[in-house]
Parts: C-alpha cells; sequence; structure tokens
C-alpha cells in the first residue's frame, strides 16, 4: 500500500507545499511543489504581530493546499513555521486559522531541528566537499549551517538578518540610497562576524530558498522560473556582486517586471542579495553551489521513515 505525505513550511515571505507518494517498492513520485508569496511576516518586525493582511494572504494559501492536499489523498500532513511565527504576538490566530484549514497543529520548530531537517534535505539531492556550509536566506531570519565530513553537523545559527527584515529595517528608499545600503551592510557583517562561523574553512557554500534560486536565474538568463536548471547552478563571486548592484540600483517596479520575479518577492529582494552578497564575501573562492532541495525535502524524507 502506498504511503502519501504532505510538508508546508511557512517561512516569513513563503509558504510552500510538498506532496509525495512512496509505493511498495520503495520508490518515491513528487506530486506536488508549490511556492506562494504570502509576507506573513509583513510588520512583524517593526510591531511584533501578525498583520491582518498578512494572515489574509497566508489563509488563502491555506485553503489552496487544503484543496491540493485532498486532491492527492494525503495521509498525513505536517505544518512547520520558523521565524515569523516565533515573533509574533498575537500567532495565535494564524495556529487557529491554521487548524481551522487544514486540520493540523502549526509547528513552531527550534533552531536545532530547523538545521537537522534542512541540512538533510539539502544533502538529499547535491554532493558537496566539507566543510560545506547550508546557508537559508528567509524573510525574517538567515540560517547557517556548518557540515562536516559524514554529515556531521558542527555548527547550527539562526540569525536574525531576512531578506523582510533587512528591507524595512533600512531600505527605505526606492530604489535604494548607497546611505541606506551601507547601514544595512554594516548590520549585515555584524550579525555575520558574531554568528561563530570560521567562513574561511568552507570548502563548498550551498544556499537555498529565494534569494539565492532568484539571483540564479537572473544569472542562468531565464525567462521564467525552471527548478530543474537552478538546481545545482553555481554562482560565480562576479555574479552575485552584478545582480546585486543590478537589483538595489532599480526601482522595485522595474525588478518586479524580471520574467522570473514575484511581485512580493521584488519588494524585499534588496535586503536578501545583500545578505547573499555578505556571505559569499567571506567564503574562500565566493561561489556558492544552489539546491532547490531543502527543508520541505527534510521533513518529507522524516516522515517517510517513521
Amino acid at each position: 500500500m502506498s504511503t502519501t505525505v504532505a510538508a508546508i513550511d511557512c517561512g516569513t515571505n513563503s509558504v510552500r507545499l510538498l506532496v509525495v507518494r512512496r509505493d511498495d517498492d520503495g520508490t518515491t513520485t513528487e506530486l506536488a511543489r508549490v511556492v506562494r508569496l504570502a509576507q506573513l511576516g509583513q510588520g512583524v518586525d517593526a510591531t511584533g504581530e501578525f498583520h491582518p493582511e498578512a494572515l489574509e494572504r497566508t489563509f488563502i494559501v491555506c485553503d489552496e493546499f487544503a484543496q491540493l492536499i485532498a486532491d492527492h489523498g494525503v495521509g498525513r500532513t505536517r505544518f512547520v513555521a520558523t521565524s515569523a511565527a516565533r515573533d509574533a504576538h498575537n500567532r495565535q490566530i494564524f495556529f487557529d486559522g491554521v487548524r481551522e484549514r487544514l486540520g493540523v497543529e502549526v509547528e513552531v520548530i527550534s533552531g536545532d531541528e530547523e538545521a537537522a531537517l534542512s541540512t538533510a534535505g539539502v544533502l538529499s539531492g547535491v554532493g558537496a566537499a566539507t566543510p560545506a556550509l547550508v546557508f537559508d536566506i528567509g524573510g525574517g531570519s538567515t540560517e547557517l549551517i556548518v557540515v562536516e565530513e559524514g554529515r556531521v553537523l558542527s555548527t547550527a545559527t539562526s540569525l536574525d538578518i531576512g531578506a523582510v527584515r533587512i528591507t524595512e529595517r533600512f531600505l527605505h528608499s526606492d530604489p535604494r540610497t548607497a546611505d541606506d545600503e551601507a547601514a544595512a551592510r554594516a548590520h549585515i557583517s555584524s550579525v555575520l562576524d558574531a554568528s561563530g562561523v570560521d567562513f574561511s574553512r568552507i570548502e563548498t557554500a550551498i544556499g537555498v530558498a529565494g534569494t539565492t534560486t532568484s539571483v540564479a536565474a537572473h544569472v542562468l538568463g531565464l525567462v521564467e522560473y525552471a527548478r530543474e536548471a537552478v538546481h545545482r547552478a553555481r554562482l560565480q563571486r562576479d555574479d552575485i556582486v552584478s545582480t546585486t548592484r543590478r537589483w538595489l540600483a532599480m526601482p522595485v517596479e522595474e525588478i518586479a517586471h524580471e520574467p522570473f520575479m514575484h511581485p512580493l518577492r521584488a519588494k524585499v529582494i534588496g535586503g536578501g542579495v545583500l545578505i547573499l552578497d555578505e556571505i559569499s564575501a567571506r567564503v574562500p573562492g565566493g561561489s556558492v553551489l544552489v539546491s532547490e532541495t531543502d527543508i520541505l525535502d527534510g521533513i518529507v524524507l522524516g516522515m517517510l521513515a517513521e
């Protein structure tokens, strides 16, 4: 008898679904992989609460995902939330709304569990020389995970810098001014330098999530987003620098016209590329391997192993 499971990852900027079926012979089939930009973390950094419009957008996505889960006959669903849900005072409204629509509890996972799940997901799809740095630039936070030989995690830290948080806190002009950029870079640099990660040891840097994949789509010249083209692409240092300069100099409305860019991501991509640029600057050689497998894949692997 086959087993079908669904994983939902709800972050500050995006809500993502992965549905996988495992058949009796052990083969697995990906039935659905969907990304929706809901920007649940809108304003949370400033107010400490979820904005009603952000909750409404997120619940619309939950309704869509509930239908997909029903259509695929999913037997078990796991809904994982990270940075935004940790920070909001009115998170019970969010928890209740998810339960009402999907029939599952929101799991606000710890940084350690997030690191373990992300690493399992990433390494299921890419190979890398160690020590490897897996980094996930989210909306509200950035995760840094150092993986040693044998897939041993030596460092796992969650930093309060993310695409939404940096944009809302520092990038007030459109396009961004030199002063805005300098203030954002100074803050990002201080957080990275205090992270405890020895970037000079890193053999392979692996980037996941929307900022890194968007940069890859631009560098590859994609006219529409193609997951298979982005996965395992390698970004060189010059590519990252030039794309960062391009998007910081462009008004948000023009960035949104990039053929692969969602309008909600365009609003915060400036903060994201600054974080990516600063990480790349610290890694020997400055190149970044792009992974489309991530925490969603790790959640599914864990459910299928139980």
